[in-house]
């Protein structure tokens, strides 16, 4: 299988799990009691990291083997869109993640989870548009 073909299936694999995560994962937090988000979301944590991280660091492998391959405005643009989702993930969201196991259950910071979460599902969508758009291109 192409290169390609491979940064379309890990960028669809993120498109995906984001919008799942955003419409579905983080506002179910704003159901649970206290109690039950702190139990869920330590099981929450480790059960999605093992989807999150092989599609994460396979986008970027991916997408580091292109820009290494050719540089142009397509793997240009892709590394720098990538970097913005590593930083907005480590800097907003693990910050976040360890506030809720750490015990804050607040409504104000569960609302800025998914409120905040735009940011990435936005990212990894114009990241899957583009990568569908050379795919397309180079038919």
């Amino acid at each position: 299988m192409k290169l390609n073909h491979w940064r379309l299936l890990f960028d669809f694999g993120l498109l995906v799990l984001i919008w799942i995560v955003q419409l579905v994962i983080y506002p179910s937090f704003l159901y649970y009691q206290a109690e039950d988000l702190l139990n869920w979301h330590q099981e929450y944590m480790i059960a999605i990291s093992f989807v999150v991280i092989p599609l994460m660091f396979g986008q970027l492998v991916t997408a580091g083997l292109q820009f290494i391959k050719k540089r142009n405005l397509y793997t240009l643009v892709s590394m720098l869109l990538i970097a913005l989702v590593w930083a907005s993930t480590f800097l907003q969201f693990v910050p976040m993640h360890t506030a809720i196991t750490e015990g804050d259950t607040s409504q104000e910071l569960l609302y800025t989870l998914v409120s905040t979460n735009w940011i990435r599902t936005v990212l990894w969508t114009l990241l899957f548009v583009w990568s569908l758009g050379l795919r397309v291109k180079l038919k």
